[in-house]
């Protein structure tokens, strides 16, 4: 008995198959495609259901057997002119079948992903089924036994599945990395330059009972337990990626960033070049390592910090600030020890960073934009709502930012609000170039 089945896909799409059940077990005669909206859905529906109700040969058409198409009746040929005799009576309508939709495929967004591919570069690795899985992985991210489907989509014929994963292995010993990262070094060369490069982490979750040696139940912020990988990404400043670093799942962000970056400054011989990444990657360690390398950094500064980089400003400017000012300055290397040694809030002028004259401190640059103050003001103001309706009982939830307890009683921490509010609107790079562009919109 066979019968249709529809099946939700990983990418929201609703795929069409028909499906028959041999001696109690289920399986998959044909793939009839998938649809994204209602009318693509109906459309599949009526041709998988034409496909069981075939009258030609009373059995479902697995496409093996080509099968004589139909006669059709046409009407016969008329007197050119511009109206019908009269006399010869009503023309007959032609008997043509209607159209119907035989299989829908996406083969034009394959031909363009895959010229794309081979305008990368990417060609050099001289592999098409590795081709194929690049490509499939980028139109709907699924499991290696799920490839065949997606590339039947695309119109492709995919080979077995110990074929893709004798690729998969083929890539690892083979070095498709290096080939591919010297493709896009080349492309991202020929196209701009490597000059400032941007470096962010991400975390990839699998679907795993247990652990291994790489996917590690590891820091979430969505607080998930499943294993895990760390993914650092470093690219141009356009975007395009040019180095890759795959962690196991408990390392700790800050941790990733100085591997990926020396070992791309080692693979291309690069010896000047400007790193840029978020406050995740501000660590003591990594600024020394970074600067150690010879390398030219500007990462995010916690705006918690503003309060001991801008003492001389609090205290002779108070906590006022203009659209667009900037404010230049230094910042302690460590935690402790350098942070009163840092400035002088008794000095009025802001001390203009000298890595001679400041050996314990980098150069920080501060900076107010009234519409990030009022982001900032928004988002301050609903912290502090639902930091007093936790106080107040109004609303369950873990202890939220604001909220501190003392003697078994829990309040609003008015001081810790009052300093967040005074430092709205600013956001801070830590950098190590005696000169920073002011314009520089780095990480958010």
């Amino acid at each position: 008995m066979a019968w249709v089945r529809r099946v939700r896909t990983a990418s929201g799409a609703t795929a069409v198959q028909i499906a028959e059940s041999v001696e109690g077990r289920r399986r998959i005669v044909r793939h009839v495609g998938s649809a994204r909206d209602e009318v693509e859905l109906g459309l599949l529906v009526d041709e998988a259901r034409r496909l069981l109700t075939d009258d030609r040969q009373g059995m479902l058409d697995l496409g093996i057997t080509p099968v004589r198409a139909k006669s059709v009746l046409l009407a016969p040929p008329t007197a050119p002119g511009l109206f019908p005799d009269p006399t010869s009576g009503p023309v007959p309508r032609s008997l043509v079948a209607g159209p119907r939709v035989l299989r829908t495929s996406s083969g034009l967004l394959y031909e363009a992903l895959a010229e794309v591919y081979s305008g990368l570069g990417f060609d050099v690795v001289g592999d098409e089924v590795f081709r194929d899985l690049v490509i499939a992985r980028i139109v709907e991210p699924t499991s290696l036994l799920d490839i065949d489907r997606v590339l039947a989509e695309l119109g492709r014929e995919s080979v077995s599945l110990s074929t893709r994963k004798r690729t998969l292995r083929r890539a690892h010993a083979g070095g498709y990395r290096d080939q591919i990262a010297a493709a896009c070094f080349e492309h991202a060369c020929t196209n701009g330059d490597v000059s400032l490069l941007l470096y962010d982490v991400t975390t990839l979750y699998f679907e795993a009972e247990k652990e291994d040696d790489l996917r590690k139940v590891g820091y979430s912020k969505e607080r998930r337990v499943d294993p895990q990988i760390v993914v650092g990404l470093l690219v141009d400043r356009h975007g395009f990626p040019l180095e890759i670093g795959c962690f196991e799942g408990n390392k700790a962000e800050t941790t990733t960033i100085v591997p990926v970056v020396t070992a791309f400054q080692q693979r291309h011989q690069i010896a000047d070049m400007v790193v840029v990444a978020d406050a995740g990657m501000l660590s003591a360690g990594n600024l020394a390592e970074l600067d150690d390398a010879g390398l030219r950094f500007i990462v995010g500064s916690r705006v918690t910090k503003a309060p001991v980089d801008l003492q001389s400003h609090f205290r002779w400017h108070g906590d006022a600030f203009t659209d667009g000012q900037v404010i230049d300055t230094i910042t302690p290397k460590h935690r402790r020890g350098a942070a009163q040694r840092a400035s002088d809030p008794m000095v009025r002028a802001e001390p203009i960073w000298d890595r001679g004259a400041h050996p314990g401190s980098w150069r920080a640059v501060w900076a107010y934009s009234a519409k990030r103050a009022v982001r900032d003001t928004k988002t301050l103001t609903l912290q502090e709502n639902k930091a007093r309706a936790v106080v107040a009982g109004l609303k369950a939830a873990r202890t939220p930012r604001f909220v501190t307890t003392s003697n078994g009683a829990t309040h609003v921490d008015e001081a810790s609000l009052a300093r967040a509010r005074r430092l709205i609107g600013l956001k801070g790079y830590v950098t190590n170039i005696d000169s920073v562009l002011r314009h520089h919109h780095g990480p958010q």
